[in-house]
């Protein structure tokens, strides 16, 4: 059979072809690809409408500074669900209304460095897309501005074709609310991840702890509601940085760099990228120039016996008297015998000095002709290039000294010498008189040396030794001041942007600055566990800022343990990215990655065959906050494992989780104590009975022998003739604080406290007396005060755990 090329020819078929070519539109790219956006079954695509709708209120409400209140309601219609959501946010104008719904990737967020939920646009949008290829039905939103009378209506769907709103219906409307947004979508979708779906909301009510959320499903009898934390506040307001230039790429960089408005490559520097003043752009600068000019090699000054540079200098200087010139000479060679190593534009720099102070003391002007005669003579006498002079046995002398201190002791001299007479050609054979290079060039010089050293000289110069000496010589080289190039020319040039790129990457910069996250805080992730968990202990750790690609983040980490949370199974790992939780691809993220190769064992917990997943009631939640978060794909399920964000998970994890194990070693403690204390008041007593009928005396009090026994603090009343003494005890091996309050029924007087003043309250007929002694191990300290008459005692004490506590109140 013919194939198809040969029956319409090359030009044929390459026309035919270039006939059905179009431009997809992003809107009808995702309508046949809508799984990369969470919408990949009808249960999935459930939570994920609702994720999205959420997302955008909670962020629409913080961004208008609202504390949010969020109604979430799925209704079951037979062919379809009905989802709506619904918010208290500052709405949404008519203009832009059907574009944030009807318009993927349309958003404000996308260029912004600072940290959202969304950014791409494409979220709610998508769930409007979503429902419309299931159900075909349009959108319905209601949203009405603060301040305005009226609510807008609108009905829509989107033009796959061109990415734009088709709107079907555009009216005002009354609505109960004063500001807001509400969304009503249908879509074919059923509750098979109904779990997933309350996670999600459950979840979100932990890391949001200042929103208000209620929702409700067809199964359920009535709306779950999430109260907003008492106290709970708004998350701090974020600011967008510049880009940092550690996370800038090469393209990105030409970009900017076509962009700016800037003329020179330092005020580009510090105009448009974060964490970059005059000094640091210096910095970067001189990174640029190595790469872009190379450095200049700084040699040794020459040494009485080897050349003298003031004679040189005189020799070279014509016309200009003979004390000025005297002087001008014997400041160039003071100012280069003072120097270990000189470069060639330093020698400028000294000879442009000599020359302004030859000419200030002797009215002589030492012009540019005239400096650069000296610069050339005096560098000619560095170098050993005169002409009774050797340049190469010159320059390989003062390599030799460099490649000496690079290599090892056990090469031999004359591999030494081989190796740096070589190197030395190599500087002679440039044609830069400054003798200049970069890293790569001087990396290919000694390359070559070494090759040819070994090929002549029967030596081995191994890779390590090479490298050695490349650091030994690159060290001894002087960054040149040449003025780099304009911003227009290292933006025409990919080479020199490229050399550009990597000397801001290899300058240390300060991170960038952490103004544009909002952390939920250590203090909120604590109280979003304790209002959603019930649970015996809660720890929570919110890490300082670190840096990924340029992006700065933050992560926190919390730990609920023990109360109601079941026992059986593994821990509950709950994972957030910018107080969105993610509740699919647990297994592909770092979050859970990070939770499994952790030691738990060491913290209390079982885990089995000692990695994995540990087992208990516990929940563990990690939050990373961040300008760029690395999700695993366009759906956001999952943290990629990026080694910066996962050392700092680690980290997180292990703060909260060192606060459990003492928790945990405590409970242990506590327990094995009571366990002890519960065996001597069974024995105690039969002791006192059996020694008191044996000897005929008064049975012993066995509060005070078991609390001595045990090493607790004993709180004892005492009451004789009106004055009552309540003495603290502390038979522990530590100071003990406890709060004690004692409550009487007839006012007291006289009221005397040791170590501390007790404050005594009247209350319905009843006195608290308040006392908050210290009393040092082996010590004690009494409260005395007068009573006149019959009175009832009530004392409590606070601060000391139960089972270390013996109380004897009564008289």
């Amino acid at each position: 059979m013919a194939g198809r090329q040969s029956t319409l020819g090359e030009e044929g078929i390459a026309e035919e072809l270039a006939e059905s070519q179009r431009q997809i539109s992003i809107a009808e790219f995702f309508e046949k690809n809508k799984h990369m956006l969470g919408f990949d079954s009808g249960a999935r695509g459930l939570v994920t409408a609702v994720k999205e709708g959420v997302d955008n209120s909670l962020d629409a409400c913080e961004e208008a500074d609202i504390f949010p209140d969020i109604y979430v309601e799925i209704e079951d219609l037979g062919d379809y669900y009905r989802l709506v959501i619904e918010d208290n946010g500052p709405g949404i104008t008519k203009e832009q209304l059907p574009k944030v719904f009807g318009k993927l990737l349309y958003g404000s967020r996308f260029h912004k460095r600072q940290q959202s939920r969304g950014q791409q646009g494409i979220g709610i949008s998508a769930a409007v897309l979503y429902s419309q290829l299931t159900s075909g039905k349009p959108a319905k939103i209601t949203s009405r501005t603060k301040g305005s009378e009226e609510a807008h209506y609108f009905e829509l769907i989107i033009d796959t074709d061109d990415n734009e709103p088709e709107i079907s219906v555009d009216e005002t409307t009354t609505w109960d609310r004063p500001h807001g947004t509400r969304i009503e979508i249908e879509m074919e979708a059923n509750l098979r991840a109904r779990q997933q779906l309350h996670d999600y909301i459950k979840h979100t009510a932990v890391v949001n702890p200042h929103a208000r959320i209620e929702f409700s499903d067809p199964k359920m009898d009535e709306a779950a509601k999430f109260e907003r934390a008492e106290g709970a506040e708004l998350p701090a307001e974020t600011e967008e940085i510049r880009p940092h230039p550690h996370g800038v790429e090469l393209g990105t960089l030409l970009k900017m760099l076509e962009a700016t408005d800037s003329y020179s490559i330092s005020g580009f520097l510090q105009g448009e990228l974060t964490r970059v003043g005059s000094t640091t752009a210096e910095k970067v600068l001189n990174n640029f120039r190595d790469r872009h000019f190379g450095r200049g090699m700084a040699w040794r000054p020459p040494q009485a016996h080897e050349g003298d540079v003031e004679v040189a200098v005189r020799a070279a200087v014509a016309n200009k008297g003979k004390d000025a010139t005297k002087s001008f000479a014997r400041e160039v060679a003071d100012a280069v015998a003072e120097r270990d190593r000189i470069a060639h534009h330093e020698l400028r720099e000294i000879v442009d000095e000599a020359g302004e102070q030859a000419a200030e003391g002797f009215g002589t002007t030492f012009g540019a002709t005239v400096r650069e005669k000296a610069t050339a003579a005096a560098w000619a006498e560095i170098t050993g290039n005169t002409d009774d002079g050797d340049p190469r046995e010159t320059l390989a002398s003062d390599l030799y000294g460099l490649v000496d201190d690079a290599t090892s002791s056990r090469k031999d001299d004359a591999t030494l010498s081989g190796l740096a007479d070589r190197i030395a050609a190599k500087f002679l054979d440039s044609e830069d008189e400054r003798h200049c290079c970069t890293r790569s060039e001087l990396a290919d010089y000694v390359q070559r040396a070494a090759e040819n050293t070994e090929e002549y000289d029967d030596a081995t110069i191994g890779e390590t030794a090479r490298e050695n000496v490349l650091e030994e010589i690159w060290n001894a080289m002087v960054t040149v001041p040449d003025d780099p190039p304009n911003v227009s020319t290292v933006a025409d040039d990919r080479d020199a942007a490229s050399e550009l790129l990597e000397a801001m990457r290899e300058t240390d910069i300060i991170s960038p600055p952490t103004d544009c996250l909002a952390p939920i805080t250590e203090r909120l992730v604590e109280e979003g566990l304790r209002k959603e968990f019930d649970a015996d202990f809660y720890a929570a750790a919110t890490r300082d800022a670190s840096v990924h690609g340029g992006d700065p983040f933050i992560v926190e980490a919390g730990i609920a343990y023990g109360g109601a949370l079941d026992e059986g199974g593994p821990v509950d790992v709950m994972r957030f990215a910018n107080r969105v939780p993610l509740v699919y691809q647990r297994g592909a993220c770092a979050t859970t990655d990070v939770v499994k190769t952790i030691n738990w064992r060491n913290y209390g917990l079982d885990q089995p065959g000692g990695s994995g997943l540990p087992n208990g009631p516990a929940v563990v939640m990690v939050h990373v906050a961040s300008t760029n978060v690395p999700f695993t794909s366009e759906s956001k399920d999952a943290i990629a494992n990026v080694p910066e964000i996962e050392d700092e998970i680690e980290l997180a994890i292990r703060e909260a989780a060192r606060e459990l194990k003492s928790f945990l070693n405590k409970r242990r403690s506590m327990r094995q104590r009571r366990e002890k204390q519960d065996k001597l008041g069974t024995i105690l007593p039969e002791m006192a009975s059996k020694l008191s009928s044996v000897t005929g005396r008064k049975a012993l009090d066995i509060d005070d022998s078991l609390a001595r026994i045990m090493n607790n603090v004993l709180v004892e009343r005492e009451v004789e003739d009106g004055t009552v003494r309540l003495v603290v005890e502390n038979n522990d091996s530590t100071n003990a604080e406890p709060e004690i309050t004692d409550i009487v029924t007839l006012e007291p007087a006289d009221v005397k406290a040791e170590g501390d003043d007790a404050r005594v309250v009247e209350m319905d007929g009843e006195w608290f007396l308040k006392w908050s002694p210290t009393v040092s191990s082996g010590e004690a300290a009494a409260l005395t005060y007068e009573i006149d008459g019959e009175a009832d005692f009530d004392v409590s004490v606070d601060g000391i755990e139960s089972a270390k506590l013996t109380v004897d109140g009564e008289p």
